[in-house]
């Protein structure tokens, strides 16, 4: 039992002298913490640099309670490794989502902007489009009332197919009368001149 007991804490010491492998892993400070940044893999030191909670670190090597990291301006140090996580924080994703939707909101704006003189077009020829059906909607009524007029006098002229105006009736028929006229009083004249042997008695 004592040889076990022996081994055990044989081992357990092994392992928390060993750092653990972790070279070139992403790992995040975590939430709601402002932590030191050391030059030692220890607590003695100062902290040269204060680390806020989502700050992205690169894991160069790492032991149960510290971490070597690189910074992305490549400054090195120590963090305690307990406050380091490898899952984005809510912090980091609520910034990163802000952000991204800062983008969005400003690409819908310019968006809208770039398609602001194209929307004022397309309105301006929807009006021309609705003043064009308007005087064609005016222009069908007005053929319409000619149709209904022309139709109105064709039926009139119909009703006189067979028949002539009145003023060539009267100019005929006074023509008749003058030409009848005439001609009686010619046959008169001869029957008279005949009677009395070629002289015109009157």
């Amino acid at each position: 039992m004592g040889d076990i007991n022996m081994r055990f804490t044989i081992w357990h010491a092994l392992w928390a002298a060993l750092p653990m492998a972790a070279l070139a892993e992403t790992a995040y400070v975590t939430d709601n913490l402002r932590l030191g940044l050391h030059q030692a893999p220890d607590t003695s030191g100062r902290a040269f640099r204060t680390m806020e909670s989502g700050q992205e670190v690169e894991i160069l090597n790492r032991d149960r309670n510290y971490a070597h990291v690189q910074l992305p301006d490549g400054v090195q140090g120590y963090l305690k490794a307990a406050y380091l996580v490898f899952e984005k924080p809510a912090k980091l994703i609520v910034s990163e989502t802000q952000a991204a939707n800062e983008k969005l909101a400003r690409e819908l704006e310019d968006t809208k902007q770039a398609f602001a003189g194209p929307a004022a077009t397309i309105d301006s020829l929807e009006s021309d489009v609705a003043q064009q059906k308007a005087a064609l909607n005016e222009s069908n009524a007005k053929l319409k009332e000619l149709l209904e007029e022309n139709e109105k006098f064709r039926r009139r002229q119909s009703g006189y197919k067979y028949s002539l105006p009145f003023p060539w009736v009267a100019s005929a028929l006074g023509v008749s009368l003058l030409a009848g006229f005439l001609i009686g009083l010619w046959l008169v004249d001869y029957r008279s001149r005949k009677r009395h042997g070629g002289v015109r008695i009157y």
